[in-house]
């Protein structure tokens, strides 16, 4: 591998202005193709398996045209204080807002009038508009969304409060600022741990361009491939992260090559064949732990991975081809000014004159003097750090998981309000009514069955109240609402849905009847448990693969093992903190936590993977050399310094780079991009400085030689990958001490 991609940096290094406009042509198609592609195709949201999903098929077979899945809203109306909302003035108000929205655009399939229908509180303070519409809530189109929030606007000038929840109102996007406090940070990391812009910009650069080729794509191909707007986000989020990362650590290896003496290109190919070897492994981690989010079988989760893993590679390839290809064009400009001016001094010696490796410092680096403290001290340290991030992880064992509902949202959102005015006029349980179906094919009596459903559910805990059952035109299937007297997100009514379920068991056997529950609140609780029951074939097959890769990169078992065993520790720890500032509270209002509640479904996977792939990546980027320091003759102590030399200092400014890049979410207004942003942050920021900053090296102090045992009979069965170099550094003779001016000139090489 690393010979390989020796090669290939010296050729891209040699034919960069091919190169280049390789990489500029690939932009300006992927620009020509989003630009071309037809509109964005909405993501219809399936959950194959689960019984909130066989209840929309089934509606969709026996009320044809109901469009079951579709979206919904509610307009609330809240009368001025001292009136009702049963007054001739406020009726006649109500009744033309629900003649609008009906009329205002093609997707609305109902607008119910609410003094019909008894959607008014019993004080008559309260009153609803239910609104359903014929697609779902992602293929809501603007036109809708404008109609919508028209209607509101007019209504609201009555004099009446009126307010709009529901999966078919417009959230507003958190837009773009995270995505730029992370460059401009990340602009500030790398010129601090660089010195020169130059190095600073070809990096940020690089990662530009992999990460508009890659969103590029994912737009052009966002209408066919039916991938949905998140799918892109996660690309975007994932691509710029680690699109940094890889320039940063082949940038850095230049800059070590070119101190050790090396021409300039010579430099850059042994920076893609050593550094570039380390960023394909740990992007193969990062792409198996995306690609693997397919085990969950929710076809948006798996759209959403397949995406992120495609821009990963365009990141590594990027890495590999185009950054050498830049490092051409920059040549020593990628030096700080006190290097250079080193280098300059350097080859005007006079003959004869001993040279000094422009990387031999007058003190020890601030990595390689911490790694030095935990040499010494290592089973404090380890003792300190395992025990440390396990009591932060103890609230982890009461995490609750559920999907956020309008209680969540910021109090100065009209889907809060209007949640807020529903519980008032009619009970918390009102914002998120259970969708009972009762399939009666089989029963005797459909209509004595569906009476019997009502009865029973009826008389279960937490429910407020239960619907007569509304047949369809064949008489086979009855829909029977449910209103739980408990939040949408709680757990009392989790439990409901349980319980309900259970009571249809005895219902299917006593009359023939099958009984299904959907609805949101439903299709929440299948989601989570779905997600939660996939979360552990998820984390055995990521962790298996990425042991088996690591295995092969580090010629180890235990190297892998160690590896394996920090990231769950500190993933256990960063869920702990998201359980104790999200779930009870603790320093929420910090952050601006204004509802605590279950922690999002799809923390716990997201977490697994994606902070796998980047914590892997500091694994590989800080061990590889390591590895490649033992192999080449240091011992076990002075190899943990040597990686800590060369990498320690970019290690710590690629995580600094992800934390800001994640917590530039924290500041969003919605529930769920601030859970996100904290979670990983948090996360990365356990790994990268506790884990791999301490655990790793104080483990390796420990093991010793015996941290680099493989058995030898794996041996022979692993494939020998080189990333550390060994083959290349017998491939090579090197060339220190060569005079300028020869800088552009093939090196001879003998494979």
């Amino acid at each position: 591998m690393a010979t390989f991609l020796y090669r290939l940096g010296h050729t891209s290094f040699r034919r960069r202005p091919v190169v280049l406009l390789v990489w500029l042509a690939l932009l300006g198609a992927a620009v020509i193709a989003a630009l071309s592609a037809p509109a964005t195709k909405a993501l219809p949201f399936t959950l194959p398996g689960a019984e909130s999903q066989k209840a929309f098929d089934l509606l969709d077979q026996r009320f044809p045209g109901s469009a079951s899945d579709g979206a919904t809203a509610r307009i609330v109306f809240k009368a001025p204080q001292g009136q009702t909302v049963t007054t001739a003035a406020n009726k006649a108000e109500v009744r033309k807002v629900a003649k609008e929205i009906a009329s205002g655009s093609d997707q609305v399939a109902s607008a119910v009038d609410p003094y019909t229908a008894g959607a008014v509180s019993k004080d008559g303070s309260t009153a609803y508009i239910s609104v359903t519409y014929k697609v779902t809530a992602a293929e809501v189109d603007s036109d809708s969304h404008d109609a919508l929030d028209k209607s509101v606007e007019q209504a609201r000038a009555s004099g009446l409060t009126v307010e709009a929840g529901g999966n078919a109102v417009k959230v507003a996007a958190h837009g773009a600022a995270a995505e730029v406090i992370g460059v401009i940070v990340a602009a500030v990391v790398l010129v601090i741990t660089f010195g020169s812009l130059v190095a600073a910009g070809l990096s940020l650069l690089t990662a530009l361009i992999g990460v508009g080729i890659g969103f590029l794509t994912l737009t052009a191909l966002n209408s066919p491939l039916e991938l949905g707007d998140n799918a892109g986000v996660l690309a975007l989020m994932l691509g710029l992260a680690v699109g940094i990362d890889y320039a940063l650590f082949i940038v850095s290896r230049y800059r070590s090559e070119l101190a050790e003496g090396h021409p300039k290109q010579e430099a850059a190919a042994r920076a893609t064949g050593t550094a570039g070897s380390a960023v394909v492994f740990a992007g193969l981690t990062v792409i198996i732990a995306l690609a693997g989010l397919a085990v969950v079988n929710i076809p948006m989760l798996t759209k959403m991975g397949f995406a992120a893993a495609g821009s990963v590679t365009i990141a590594v390839i990027i890495a590999v081809t185009l950054v050498p290809a830049l490092l051409g064009f920059a040549g020593d400009r990628v030096l700080s000014k006190r290097k250079a001016g080193a280098k300059k001094s350097r080859t005007e010696k006079q003959p004869g004159e001993a040279n000094t490796p422009l990387n031999t410092p007058t003190k020890s680096p601030m990595g390689v003097r911490w790694a030095q403290f935990v040499l010494r001290r290592p089973v404090a340290v380890l003792l300190t750090c395992v025990v440390g991030l396990g009591v932060i992880a103890v609230p982890t064992a009461s995490m609750t998981l559920g999907l956020p509902d309008d209680g969540a949202q910021p109090t100065d959102t009209t889907q809060r309000r209007a949640y807020d005015l529903l519980a008032e006029g009619f009970g918390v349980g009102f914002n998120g009514p259970l969708v009972v179906v009762v399939d009666t094919t089989r029963s005797d009596d459909p209509k004595t069955a569906a009476t019997d459903v009502v009865t029973r559910i009826g008389k279960l805990d937490d429910v407020t109240a239960v619907a007569p059952p509304r047949f369809n035109q064949a008489g086979n299937t009855a829909i029977i609402t449910t209103v739980p007297s408990s939040k949408p997100a709680s757990e009392a009514t989790e439990k409901l849905v349980e319980h309900i379920r259970d009571t249809g068991t005895a219902i299917e056997k006593d009359t023939g009847a099958k009984l299904l529950v959907t609805g949101q609140t439903a299709v929440n609780v299948d989601f989570s448990q779905k997600v939660n029951d996939s979360l552990v074939p998820y984390l055995a097959l990521v962790v298996g693969l990425a042991f088996l890769l690591l295995m092969a990169v580090f010629r180890s078992v235990l190297v892998p093992l160690k590896a394996a065993l920090g990231f769950l520790l500190s993933v256990l720890a960063a869920l702990g903190a998201v359980v104790a500032v999200f779930q009870w509270g603790w320093l929420a209002s910090l952050i601006g936590v204004e509802e605590t509640g279950p922690i999002m479904s799809l923390m716990p996977i997201f977490m697994v993977g994606i902070v796998f792939g980047l914590a892997m990546d500091y694994e590989v980027f800080l061990v590889t050399r390591m590895r490649e320091a033992y192999v080449h003759g240091e011992g076990p102590g002075q190899a943990v310094l040597t990686g800590f030399r060369d990498g320690g200092r970019v290690v710590t400014a690629a995580a600094v780079i992800m934390i800001a890049v994640f917590s530039g979410f924290i500041g969003a207004s919605g529930a769920m991009i601030k859970t996100i942003g904290f979670g990983l942050a948090v996360a990365v920021l356990f790994d990268a400085f506790v884990v791999r900053m301490a655990i790793v090296p104080a483990v390796l102090a420990l093991l010793g030689k015996s941290a680099w045992w493989l058995p030898s009979w794996l041996d022979r069965i692993l494939p020998n990958v080189d990333v550390e170099g060994e083959g290349l550094a017998k491939s090579t003779a090197p060339k220190p001490g060569s005079g300028p001016g020869n800088d552009d000139q093939p090196q001879p090489v003998h494979v």
